[in-house]
């Protein structure tokens, strides 16, 4: 690419985006349809490459967005993949991710997940003690110290962001072990364990301010020192996490990645200093304003002083937003049925999903252009955590996924058929 696109794309041009998907022939028939930029991806992939260490392992996390036409487009990139669960880790392989670029994160990881994460030498970050012991007897039983990474996760205990069900830095969070109160059983066991070689923190994303993922940071490298005084040379893997928070509307300025690590360089420049191999687990950062969602209004109907306008994407595509509006929020935007941006006095409009309850709105009360059956509504910022939430109510059948690649426009996933849900539930 010639330059790099804003991280957010504006309003004309996903219209023009739009048009071009027009003109390929798709909306026609579908009513609804995902798009997905990869150049974007690609992009946010390169700047996070240029922010930090070129040995840092960027590790793009899975969960956020598991197709695997985007996870090759991440691994094409540069960048390595972390997992949340095995079947996100045989996705990653699939994606023709290495070994050593995947990150396997889950809290509740059985024995045969923990046996072929070692056996396959990927990077392995233990929840737990527990965890550690199950690990302890894996090797001992394999006469053989493993050849990935092995790290445990610490809880930093920075609080909780502003969306509390998502922040994983705070006293209550049931990910990693509390370092304030386990400080001292974390030296003793890296003491122990000699091929305990990394150390995992992680604060949450959105909602989480730049001082919390700083201060996470921070809190894990002073340990990192701890544990080089008791165990010296030992370790020599630092994963910092992810969790930069994104803009879902036009006013919100959330910390750019260039500010992130302009403030890690400032008030923890041991990360800088080579003295560990850097991981990071960025996802709704490289991937949500890489996205968005087009749905064909299907009917509308007059409700006393505002309308409804019933589109084919709800709670099964946001399901976030529709049962927490309050913490999470997508722009609407409507186009015309040939993609162009409507104009015209505003009016109140609540924009209804296709779910058989009463709830199921993705916008309520918003001041829109007056809307026809036939117009489009676009669905912003939906890259991340929207089809890889998607809800199996009703059954309804998940779209298809278009991708600009290269500036080339190509079917990147199929749309589900009846035929493909009847198997899903057993037919």
């Amino acid at each position: 690419m010639s330059a790099r696109p804003s991280i957010r794309m504006s309003v004309p041009e996903i219209a023009g985006h739009v048009q071009a998907v027009l003109a390929a022939g798709r909306l026609q028939v579908e009513p609804a349809l995902l798009v997905h930029d990869l150049d974007r991806v690609r992009a946010r992939i390169s700047a996070l490459r240029a922010a930090f260490p070129p040995s840092t392992l960027h590790a793009v996390a899975v969960k956020a967005n598991p197709l695997i036409s985007v996870l090759r487009a991440c691994v094409e990139a540069g960048a390595g993949l972390e997992c949340a669960s095995f079947p996100e880790v045989a996705c990653s392989r699939a994606a023709g991710c290495e070994a050593e670029s995947i990150v396997f994160d889950s809290p509740a990881k059985t024995i045969e997940e923990l046996r072929g994460t070692l056996r396959m030498g990927a990077w392995l970050n233990a929840d737990n003690f527990a965890e550690l012991d199950r690990i302890a007897a894996i090797i001992a039983e394999a006469e053989a110290a493993p050849r990935g990474v092995v790290g445990l996760r610490v809880n930093p205990e920075v609080g909780a962001g502003t969306i509390g069900t998502t922040s994983v830095g705070h006293r209550a969070s049931k990910m990693g072990e509390r370092l304030a109160e386990t400080q001292s059983e974390i030296l003793e066991t890296y003491a122990r364990h000699s091929w305990l070689n990394g150390l995992h923190v992680h604060v949450g994303s959105q909602g989480c301010s730049l001082e919390q993922l700083v201060t996470g940071a921070q809190r894990v490298v002073e340990l990192a020192e701890a544990i080089e005084r008791v165990a010296p040379g030992q370790l020599v893997n630092l994963d910092i996490g992810g969790g930069l928070p994104v803009a879902y509307r036009d006013t919100d300025t959330p910390p750019t990645l260039e500010a992130y690590a302009d403030a890690l360089r400032t008030q923890v420049p041991a990360l800088f200093e080579g003295r560990w191999k850097l991981a990071t687990e960025f996802g709704r950062s490289v991937q949500a304003n890489a996205g968005f969602a087009i749905s064909r209004v299907e009917y509308v109907k007059p409700q006393g002083d505002s309308t409804l306008a019933v589109v084919h994407l709800g709670a099964d595509f946001l399901m976030r937003p529709v049962y927490n509006p309050e913490d999470w929020h997508h722009e609407l935007v409507v186009l015309d049925r040939d993609g162009h941006i409507k104009t015209g006095a505003l009016q109140a409009t609540d924009v209804g999903g296709p779910l058989c309850f009463g709830g199921d709105l993705i916008g309520r009360d918003l001041q829109l252009p007056a809307i026809e059956p036939g117009d489009l509504v676009v669905i912003r910022d939906t890259g991340a955590y929207t089809l890889s939430t998607w809800s199996r109510h009703c059954s309804r059948s998940r779209p298809a996924v278009m991708g600009l690649d290269h500036g080339a426009w190509s079917e990147i996933h199929a749309a589900e058929t009846p035929e493909d849900v009847i198997r899903l539930w057993g037919g």
